[in-house]
């Protein structure tokens, strides 16, 4: 067996060191030998096939165990099936892409910066809702999202217990590409869960709202956001709690420009 040390096959496989050492860890490429004593890695020549499939499928994000699913597959349909679910997943990505630029394009456009919202001051009551709290940041939070929502319809069918209104998300925190928050996504219900494990039934708080509603897709809600929070200000209010948004429609029914998503801000309303 013509073994190569982990530096040279590095250079022969464009995978840096720390690259391979994750993969090792991962059980995506193995070394062929590792010195007993030293515990340098070495590779066979024979791996260099399978490492370039692991540098191809990575270079198109697909994550560390689905590479692992494909490359230990022994049916090519199974291969074939993984392959077309990330396919599909970064058709979708280069979609959502596509329409944050045309939306970037529209904004910076406009001279005013911020696209024009309805803003209405509203009184919210009090209402018992199922949540499931999550931590996440910007990079994650759809597919936090989608997970807790899954989460949380699990809990109310365990529990016997219907929806009884529209879902919405609390941001509890203040949420970017690399700081993590915590949301709370939640549901009206007309009964509490007595144990639900990660859901769990309390009452929502009500009061006083500064509200607008968002016409199209969330990635675009930020708008929405400014206009509030610049309202507020101009109008000498305070803020009085985190800000909630609830859906209006359903993304699996409506094109995302149709999407309809109320943003609320609890306020402190001051006097004239």
């Amino acid at each position: 067996m013509n073994l190569v040390p982990i530096g040279r096959f590095s250079k022969m496989t464009r995978l840096s060191v720390r690259a391979l050492r994750l993969y090792d860890e991962s059980g995506l490429l193995r070394p062929a030998h590792i010195d007993p004593s030293s515990g340098y890695r070495y590779y066979s020549l024979g791996q260099a096939n399978r490492a370039e499939a692991v540098r191809i499928l990575r270079s198109v994000d697909m994550p560390l165990d689905e590479i692992l699913a494909v490359l230990e597959a022994d049916n090519p349909d199974l291969v074939h099936k993984q392959l077309v679910v990330h396919r599909e997943r970064l058709a979708e990505r280069l979609a959502t892409q596509e329409r944050m630029l045309a939306y970037l394009e529209s904004l910076i456009q406009r001279k005013e910066g911020i696209m024009p919202y309805d803003v209405q001051i509203i009184e919210e009551e009090a209402q018992l809702v199922a949540a499931t709290r999550v931590r996440t940041n910007l990079r994650r939070i759809g597919d936090d999202i989608g997970a807790g929502f899954g989460t949380l319809m699990q809990g109310l069918m365990g529990a016997g217990v219907p929806a009884s209104g529209a879902p919405l998300i609390v941001y509890h925190d203040m949420i970017d590409e690399e700081t993590e928050g915590d949301i709370e996504i939640c549901v009206p219900v007309t009964a509490t869960i007595s144990d639900g494990g990660a859901v769990y039934t309390r009452e929502l708080e009500g009061g006083t709202m500064v509200s607008t509603v968002h016409h199209g897709p969330y990635q675009e809600i930020a708008p929405a956001y400014h206009t509030l929070t610049g309202w507020v200000s101009e109008h000498g209010h305070e803020l009085a709690g985190p800000p909630r948004e609830t859906y209006l429609n359903d993304p699996q029914v409506v094109a995302p420009e149709e999407l309809l998503t109320r943003v609320d801000f609890p306020i402190e309303p001051q006097p004239d």
